[in-house]
């Protein structure tokens, strides 16, 4: 059975998540489809825009705990070829249409598109804080939030999709019956437009979306490694069986305080890229 149905209306293609029962998460079948669904899109000349949407109760709850738990290791398997949505070679419009629940990478689903509209009460939550030794440090600053807000959404707060209107996260905030219906209307909109006036404001739009300078990703990286890794799977044990984590934090408790500096990063050369 597919988990992500598209359906086509003239130069507009709807793209949908079809797992409610897991909540949309990112499982292995997921990561597939959904990345031949983009892989169309992108190829087919008779499309334009698409609308990216989920079913049930969430758009995307994120991370299949379970597939990672019972692979051993955290994250999802990619899919078998580049996801033009996620690698951000994708040179049509996305307009997301969020139904619900937009958990961890369903938040980075959302953000990879290029307009937003939500039903009232929708929740977001940026999760890497509560699965990683690094919290989600750069989504607030991609998405221009101010530096509180985004300090928030990187600790992991959660957030309805009526405050992220507000702070401009989100362009339209709707009733659940009129999400599919004005997705399409921006949708059509945007094909009012002449081509290339469409093509190049998308790009133009994108390339001036805030970035994280090198240095800092650099520090990211090295913050990625600095604790005990065996926190990664204790959290997202804890999580399946419904009970408070138990973390150790360090593999040397001293390292609490040995936390690494963009200085001490370049003295040591640099990290890796992550």
């Amino acid at each position: 059975m597919a988990v992500v149905e598209t359906e086509k209306h003239g130069q507009i293609m709807l793209i949908r998540l079809n797992r409610p029962e897991r909540l949309n998460a990112l499982g292995t079948q997921l990561r597939a489809e959904m990345c031949d669904a983009f892989v169309e899109f992108r190829e087919n000349p008779d499309l334009e825009v698409a609308v990216f949407t989920g079913s049930g109760r969430a758009f995307c709850a994120g991370e299949d705990m379970k597939e990672s738990l019972k692979r051993g290791a955290p994250g999802g398997d990619n899919p078998p070829r580049e996801d033009p949505f996620m690698n951000g070679t994708l040179e049509k419009p996305v307009i997301g249409a969020v139904n619900g629940f937009a958990m961890g990478g369903g938040f980075m689903l959302v953000e990879r598109t290029d307009l937003r509209v939500a039903v009232r009460g929708a929740i977001f939550e940026m999760s890497e804080a509560k699965r990683w030794l690094l919290g989600g440090y750069n989504h607030g600053h991609v998405a221009g939030l101010p530096h509180p807000i985004a300090t928030e959404m990187a600790l992991g707060f959660r957030f309805t999709s009526d405050r992220l209107h507000e702070v401009g996260f989100i362009n339209r905030l709707v009733d659940p019956d009129d999400l599919l219906p004005t997705a399409f209307e921006m949708a059509e909109h945007m094909l009012t437009l002449p081509p290339a006036a469409r093509v190049n404001t998308i790009h133009m739009m994108r390339q001036m979306r805030p970035k994280v300078a090198p240095d800092l990703n650099r520090l990211a990286a090295a913050l990625h490694d600095h604790g005990d890794k065996t926190d990664l799977m204790e959290s997202r044990q804890a999580f399946s069986e419904k009970r408070k984590p138990v973390f150790k934090g360090w593999v040397d408790p001293a390292d609490r305080y040995r936390t690494p500096t963009l200085d001490s990063i370049t003295k040591d050369g640099g990290a890796r890229e992550g």
